[in-house]
Order: C-alpha cells, then structure tokens, then sequence
C-alpha cells in the first residue's frame, strides 16, 4: 500500500529557516511580521499560500524545503 503524501496548509519557522537560510529567530521575526502586515492575531497560523503571494515564490517553489516528516 503507498503511504499518501502529507499535506499542510501551515508554514512554520523551520520551514522558513530552510527556504531563506535565515536562522530560526529571525524565521520566526518573520513570521511575525507577516501576521502584523496581515492584521492576524500574534499566535494565529501563517499559510504557506499567504507566505508564497507575500514573497512572491510558488508552492512548487518551496515544497522541497518544507519539512514534512
């Protein structure tokens, strides 16, 4: 049987670590920025959608970096 592929809607600071290379605080400043710049609460998710129109990449783009396991 294949094990189906794992999919999520969230973006972590991990993920953003890996994509930008940023280390893990200024992944999570980054984070938080978007949520300021989207008016969403401080501990509200950021989608991986919103993370791809705010930095201009596609989702194709950055699901190699995230990590899924």
């Amino acid at each position: 049987m294949k094990k189906e592929e794992q999919k999520r809607i969230v973006i972590y600071p991990k993920d953003v670590s890996n994509i930008t290379g940023f280390k893990p605080q200024s992944a999570r400043k980054l984070l938080r920025n978007m949520r300021e710049a989207l008016g969403k609460p401080p501990r509200a998710f950021i989608t991986i959608t919103e993370f791809c129109e705010i930095y201009g990449v596609t989702e194709e783009e950055i699901r190699p970096f995230l990590d899924l396991s």
